[in-house]
């Protein structure tokens, strides 16, 4: 698709700088030098393919390999993606002559070479799988070898086929698979390491995602030794045996009983840290791509999921392999980029990954984003996140995958951090680093490098300021992302997407809303600026009056109109956002924008029904041309007629309704039609250059040299038919005396087929009416097959279940058997219970008769204790009364002896000598009265107390409450004590 660049004054760019001229010129004839070289290469390529097949002489052979290997040495990068006849015709004649038995090996080889060259990226390998077939002629090629697995060509052919095939669904239907499967089996598990490797990589990318081939292994009746030479394999030395073997394993018996042993809990750690050591450690590039797709396969069972949640040393893990970011390999970056990623959609491992990504690096990322200018990778390997910034700001060409896959990472992550309750100090520290990075990405918008670097780029900026809007929904982060995000920063950007959008205009271009028509990229990136300057329009300075002058500018309404008319949701809602909060505003174009919205949906609804039609009626493939220039031209003449007739249409009703924005509306369409008649101007030279160097003739013999390849091709189809069947009648000829019966039958068949055929001749009238039925039974057919899909994962599901249910009935049976065991032994012993019951029933009834006579003597007892008591009671009544006398008796002594003692101390003779003593013995007496008397009658109290004591000793355990009487006694007794106590002193 030829698409039309900015006007330039050259007046300008002579007077700015003088010699730019001339080196575009030297590097366009450069470019055009090398073009002609490889064309001429081509061309006789061609003619030496073309010889080779008309006569298969050793000369002709010889030429052919040296033109191979001419065109080998050659540079012929995207040279399949060019769209260009020459390439189609040769790649075409060098795949039938490879698929060709009678080929010769070396030139064999030498073609399969090429072809593996040609097979430099995605697009180039998808198409030489599905427009080429090339891997059903790698395939033939090893099924007519496969009596010597180890010669060379055998073992390229699998390394081409492992390269084409990965990341590739190959159907069951597709020629010779079920020879390459049983040949990939045989080898597998035969004892050649050469071929054992290659065998094993390729069948894992045939049962990687492929239900078809996966149920066609498990009905094979070699499978069961096929699944021990597997489980053998995982004890290999090699470790990218040992990933191909669980590769394979994980494909075909991840839901049956061989996968949940090997994939089990007790099982499933092991796994874990083999397939992190090989990452981590692998052989190189292909090991740890396997491995990386291994891992992301077992995260799609949610069991393994959770049991890798559950990984006491997924940090440790995740962490080494974020180090494999520090390497400058592109490939073995974006693997693991793809394993983080694929871990982001289990939301247990979100939070780990946070946690592992952003705490290690929060420590010294202030430290870091003041010292940016010494780099990134500054001695800190450790730190993932810095890792990440690095494959950030990587060039658009070369690593613009891992510089996308980044962004998601980060996306994902920053979104799983900052919905937290609050957003921890490492995120704003990391955020605060990350910011100078991404508002640099930005930059760099330069629409003359060509529309592949801008459409990369116009990607780059939607997923940047997707991350920017992210941030802006936290508080904390908004003011982070405020303060270094500027006005004239989001003008710039805008004004560079609104001229990117202007200048490539989906009139001449593709359909609007298509995902690859790069108009639709700069609207969605210019959409998402616009949404951006949304959010901060009131936190930057003159961020608000930049946001809606924008709005009001009429180049707005292209890019609004492919948003509101897309069938993506985010961009509809993105556009319904921004047309309210213009629609209020006095400039706002919403005529134009109405105009450009039903002129969107009218394209996609004649797109759909020519579609329909093409569908309907198509037969044959047309071939392959390159017309898209005539195409372009042909759109491009047809819009500025519709544009026309819209003006004439416009000014007619400008007389009745009097509308005051159709000037607005002219000079919109005046604008386009300049910029359309100089794209026709520029297509018109296109063509009358493109008519001086390509005759009509060449294009003609070009398509003739084309139609009789494939005629070519299918006459050696057809004959190599002929052969096979040739070759099954002469076996069927020595059968053909046993089968008379056989052949009455097929007379009476015959005779039904000519009825039959009678009937279809009816039937083929019948077509013609039916092919308009068809057009209407084409979108059941869809609508069926959709239906069908959903009961395919139905089904899916539902066999799950079953089998979660038989395993759940075989579980409660073993349990029943088990319970019905349990009862029976029960039941023995209820049995032995009750006999013991009755033995001691019949003891019972013999205690009970015990228990009566011991009762009538406890009854004898208490009359005896009652008889005591009384007893008792009336020998505290005199050893009372007995207390009393000789307190009495004391106290009488006492009075006594005082005035003796007083007359003895008067008296002179012994005032002197015994003084002393004599006062000393009247305070005695007189502290303690009834001393002596105390003493002559102690005996008798202390033995009444005796008898008292020994009288309660003997009946303490019949009597109730003993204390209050004891302590009673005590009191009596204490100043007796004392007083004897003080008198022995």
């Amino acid at each position: 698709m030829v698409r039309s660049m900015p006007v330039r004054s050259w007046k300008r760019e002579e007077a700015v700088a003088p010699v730019s001229p001339v080196v575009v010129d030297v590097s366009r004839r450069k470019k055009k030098y090398n073009r002609m070289d490889l064309t001429t290469c081509l061309k006789s390529l061609l003619l030496a393919i073309q010889q080779y097949r008309d006569s298969r002489t050793a000369q002709n052979a010889a030429q052919l390999q040296k033109q191979v290997e001419e065109v080998s040495g050659l540079k012929c990068d995207q040279l399949l993606s060019s769209g260009q006849v020459l390439p189609s015709e040769c790649v075409s004649g060098l795949v039938g002559l490879a698929g060709n038995p009678n080929t010769s090996p070396a030139l064999t080889s030498s073609i399969i070479s090429l072809l593996a060259q040609l097979a430099c990226d995605d697009d180039s390998r998808e198409m030489l799988h599905s427009s080429y077939n090339l891997t059903s002629t790698l395939a033939s090629v090893i099924h007519c070898h496969s009596a010597t697995p180890g010669e060379p060509l055998v073992l390229q052919c699998l390394q081409v086929l492992q390269k084409l095939t990965y990341n590739t669904r190959i159907f069951q239907s597709t020629n010779y698979i079920h020879e390459l499967i049983s040949f990939l089996m045989t080898n597998i598990q035969s004892h050649d390491d050469d071929i054992i490797m290659p065998c094993l990589g390729l069948m894992a990318n045939l049962c990687r995602d492929n239900h078809s081939v996966q149920s066609h292994i498990k009905s094979l009746d070699n499978v069961k030794p096929f699944y021990r030479t597997l489980i053998n394999f995982l004890a290999h030395n090699s470790l990218t045996v040992v990933v191909f073997t669980l590769s394979i394993l994980s494909s075909l018996t991840l839901n049956e009983k061989v996968g949940e042993k090997l994939f089990d809990a007790k099982n499933i750690h092991q796994t874990f840290q083999l397939v992190f050591n090989i990452i981590v450690n692998g052989d190189g590039t292909l090991t740890r791509k396997y491995s990386v797709d291994l891992l992301v396969d077992l995260l799609k069972n949610p069991k393994i999921a959770d049991f890798l949640t559950r990984y006491q040393h997924f940090s440790a893990c995740v962490s080494q392999v974020l180090g494999l970011l520090q390497s400058k390999d592109p490939d073995s970056a974006a693997k693991v980029l793809e394993l983080l990623l694929a871990m982001c959609s289990v939301s247990g491992l979100r939070v780990l990954l946070c946690e592992v990504v952003f705490k290690p690096a929060g420590a010294k990322l202030r430290a870091v984003s003041r010292r940016q200018g010494g780099g990134l990778d500054g001695g800190r390997k450790a730190e993932p996140g810095l890792a990440l910034v690095q494959w950030l700001s990587s060039p658009v060409e070369g690593a613009e995958s891992c510089s996308v896959q980044a962004l998601h990472l980060l996306n994902e992550l920053l979104e799983e951090a900052l919905g937290a309750e609050s957003v921890p100090d490492c995120v704003l520290s990391f955020v605060e680093m990350l910011l100078p990075v991404l508002l640099g990405l930005l930059k760099g918008l330069d629409p003359t490098k060509g529309d592949a670097h801008l459409r990369k780029h116009c990607h780059r900026i939607t997923h940047v300021t997707s991350l920017l809007l992210i941030l802006c929904t936290e508080d904390s982060t908004r003011s982070l992302v405020s303060r270094q995000v500027t006005a004239q920063l989001c003008l710039s950007q805008v004004e560079s997407l609104l001229s990117c959008c202007h200048s490539n205009s989906p009139l001449t271009c593709l359909p609007p809303g298509s995902d690859n028509d790069l108009s639709q990229v700069c609207a969605e990136a210019l959409l998402k600026t616009l949404e951006l300057m949304s959010k901060l329009r009131q936190q930057v300075k003159d961020m608000e009056t930049s946001f809606y002058r924008m709005l009001q500018d009429q180049r707005i309404v292209t890019p609004l109109s492919l948003a509101l008319t897309s069938h993506h949701r985010e961009r509809v809602q993105t556009g319904l956002s921004l047309l309210f909060e213009a629609t209020p505003l006095p400039d706002f174009p919403s005529l134009v924008l109405g105009e450009s919205m039903a002129a969107n949906n009218a394209y996609r609804q004649r797109e759909a029904e020519l579609s329909v039609k093409r569908v309907a009626v198509q037969e044959v493939p047309p071939p392959r041309s390159n017309t898209s220039v005539l195409d372009c031209s042909s759109g491009s003449s047809r819009s500025v007629h519709c544009l026309v007739e819209k003006i004439q249409n416009g000014l007619e009703l400008q007389e009745q309704v009097k509308d005051s924005h159709v000037s607005e509306i002219i000079d919109v369409y005046e604008q386009k039609l300049s910029a359309f008649a100089s794209k026709e101007s520029r297509l018109q030279d296109l063509l009358e250059a493109k008519a001086l160097a390509l005759s009509q003739a060449d294009r003609l013999i070009a398509q003739y040299r084309f139609q009789r390849a494939q005629a070519e091709a299918e006459a050696r189809k057809l004959g190599g038919l002929l052969k096979d069947a040739e070759r099954r009648r002469e076996d069927l000829q020595s059968e053909l005396s046993n089968q008379v019966l056989e052949v009455e039958r097929s007379k009476a068949d015959m005779e039904e087929l000519l009825q039959h055929n009678a009937r279809l001749q009816r039937d083929s009238e019948e077509h013609q009416a039916l092919k308009g039925a068809y057009n209407a039974l084409l979108s059941r057919f869809n609508e069926s097959e959709r239906l069908l899909k959903e009961l395919q994962t139905a089904h899916i599901s539902l066999t799950k279940q079953n089998d979660t249910l038989r395993k759940n009935h075989e579980a409660l049976q073993l349990q029943h058997e088990k319970m019905a065991s349990v009862l029976e032994e029960r039941g023995e012993e209820i049995r032995s219970l009750h006999s013991d019951l009755q033995q001691k029933n019949s003891d019972i009834a013999g205690l009970h008769a015990e228990l009566r006579a011991e009762e009538e003597k406890v009854k004898e007892r208490d009359q005896e204790r009652r008889d005591l008591e009384e007893t008792v009671d009336v020998l505290r009544k005199e050893l009372n009364k007995t207390e009393q006398a000789r307190k009495d008796a004391s106290i009488k002594v006492v009075t006594r002896e005082i005035p003796l003692l007083i007359s003895k101390h008067q008296h002179p003779k012994y005032a002197s000598t015994t003084h002393v003593k004599e006062s000393t013995k009247t305070s005695n007496i007189l502290c303690f009265p009834g001393v002596v008397s105390g003493a002559a009658e102690e005996p008798a109290g202390d033995k009444a107390e005796a008898e008292g004591g020994r009288a309660e000793q003997t009946l303490g355990d019949d009597r109730h409450d003993p204390q209050p009487q004891q302590r009673q006694d005590e009191e009596r007794r204490q100043p007796v004590a004392l007083r004897l106590r003080d008198a022995d002193e």
